[in-house]
């Protein structure tokens, strides 16, 4: 059997620590339970101390029931020369009801002596008090050794006190942590070797990324000795962010043979990244490692030749182990094995009309001369097949389309777009405004729609991004726009490039539109 490593998440407490991640109680208390759900055995919840919105959450999570998860609260040890029945972070962590608190204490001595100015031993004593008195409420406490590889390389023999006196204290669990994210995996291994016999309770390992060490300082802590494994989801948190629980997941249970959440679990890693993403409003990263959109991407001809037949002649694991898709990427750089390759992935068959994949490849690198960019926009690259193909029928045809742009010397632009399009015999006229021009083409272009095609309304905006080609013509230079949009169940992007940036932008949207109707369609 498979040794089971415990994965504590603080994504809700070190995460939004993060530069632009912010997010409300109800933000956390939805995490929360995603988290829960995908099996994550600890989760901390935040710090009830030191803000209204954590204490907030911790009230409402009193009328939630978590699956299997433990919910725990954080904090830190007593204030130096206070009693501890009267230290209200304390308190604080009480009245959240956790059976689990976790504890944070100085392990560097600069920390004490600089920072809280307290002298060492009293750093020892606050440390020992807290944990002792948290037991004695019956609690599970994992204590946090704070800046432990720091203050072991400056003095040695005290960040060894420090851990003495969690366990003096009954601490159920030892988290050593590396603060600054500065420590080299060769030192850690170093360290650990020394420490571990030393620590009589289960130990755990919290890393930050500062040298981009995160992720092989907690593999390789594993591997020392450590069970438990602290981070957060897609490695949000301050400065550089903490160790990335996607990628500590996937290469313990995938990579080292360790059990996490177990294999059916491991199928909703992407999910779970991608959900965590979208509450927290921080666009997804492409290239995450495992479940990034371009994790398991193909592009050069000779790749996809080789992947066509033998997947692990280029991917490392099969995707769907973690939900994720292989993708197959049509650019110049493209040959005919990636075409095959899309019409399968597509379920195309070329008809009779004389089309075959060397002509599509052909007609693609003519529109990327142009400006076009199809490996980053698939909605784009399949209408145009469908098309080319002759299995697309237009949906609706626009008549015409008036954008104005207002501006007064006191108050802010405004726009407005009117719209007339015929969908079959009917002709349908319509005005919407918008906080800018393309807002409002896209508001119009829903409402002439939404009468004729009512599953317009799932679709929601993801992102929109705007690229000159060529800078030499400074304004009137061409322009390649593409935007992603979201439905409940995928994100597709699409692509329009015009000298016009409001006709480049009606390209990017009506592909956008004829995407997801011709989806709707191949269901009915």
């Amino acid at each position: 059997m498979s040794k089971k490593i415990i994965i504590y998440d603080t994504t809700l407490r070190d995460g939004t620590q993060g530069e632009q991640i912010n997010l409300s109680a109800e933000d956390k208390l939805r995490i929360a339970r995603k988290l829960d759900e995908f099996g994550i055995q600890y989760i901390e919840g935040g710090w009830p101390g030191s803000n209204p919105k954590d204490a907030r959450f911790f009230e409402m999570a009193k009328n939630i029931s978590l699956r299997g998860a433990k919910l725990t609260a954080f904090g830190s040890t007593r204030r130096a020369q206070t009693l501890i029945e009267n230290d209200e972070n304390i308190k604080a962590l009480l009245n959240t009801g956790t059976e689990t608190v976790t504890i944070f204490g100085k392990s560097w001595d600069l920390h004490a002596r600089k920072i809280l100015d307290v002298t060492l031993d009293e750093n020892l004593a606050m440390i020992d008090d807290t944990i002792a008195y948290l037991k004695k409420q019956d609690r599970e406490v994992i204590y946090d050794a704070e800046h432990f590889f720091s203050g072991y390389k400056d003095n040695t023999d005290y960040a060894l006190k420090t851990l003495q006196a969690a366990i003096n204290g009954g601490a159920d669990m030892i988290v050593l942590c590396d603060t600054t994210g500065g420590t080299l995996p060769h030192e850690l291994q170093t360290i650990m070797a020394d420490v571990m016999p030393e620590i009589g309770v289960p130990v755990g390992i919290h890393a930050h990324n500062d040298c981009g060490l995160a992720l092989g300082n907690s593999l390789e802590a594993v591997q020392l000795g450590a069970t438990m494994v602290q981070g957060t989801v897609n490695g949000y948190g301050e400065r550089c962010g903490n160790a990335d629980l996607i990628a500590v997941i996937g290469n313990l249970e995938l990579k080292m043979g360790y059990c996490c959440v177990g294999p059916e679990k491991l199928k909703q890693l992407t999910e779970l990244s991608r959900y965590v993403s979208e509450v927290a409003n921080v666009p997804p990263l492409n290239q995450r490692p495992f479940v990034g959109k371009s994790a398991f991407a193909h592009k050069g001809g000779v790749h996809v030749s080789a992947i066509m037949k033998s997947p692990e002649s280029y991917e490392h694991i099969d995707p769907k182990k973690i939900g994720n898709r292989r993708r197959v990427l049509v650019s110049d750089l493209s040959g005919k094995s990636n075409i095959d390759y899309k019409l399968r992935e597509m379920d195309i068959t070329l008809g009779d009309n004389g089309y075959d994949s060397r002509d599509i490849v052909h007609e693609i690198k003519k529109l990327e001369d142009k400006g076009y960019q199809f490996d980053a926009a698939e909605g784009s690259l399949e209408l145009l097949i469908k098309k080319a193909s002759g299995q697309f029928e237009e949906p609706f045809i626009l008549e015409s389309f008036r954008v104005t742009v207002e501006k007064n010397q006191s108050g802010p632009s405004t726009s407005q777009a009117t719209i007339k399009i015929s969908v079959g015999d009917d002709q349908e006229i319509t005005a919407a405004e918008g906080d800018g021009p393309v807002n409002a083409l896209d508001n119009a272009l829903r409402k002439a729609l939404a009468k004729f095609f009512p599953h317009i309304k799932e679709m929601a905006l993801v992102d929109y991004k705007v690229r000159v080609i060529d800078g030499s013509d400074a304004t009137a230079a061409k322009v390649r726009v593409q935007i992603e949009t979201r439905d409940a169940r995928e994100i597709w992007s699409t692509i329009g490039v015009s000298e016009n940036i409001i006709e480049a932008s009606w390209q990017a949207l009506v592909d956008s539109v004829q995407y997801k109707l011709s989806k709707e369609m191949n269901k009915n």
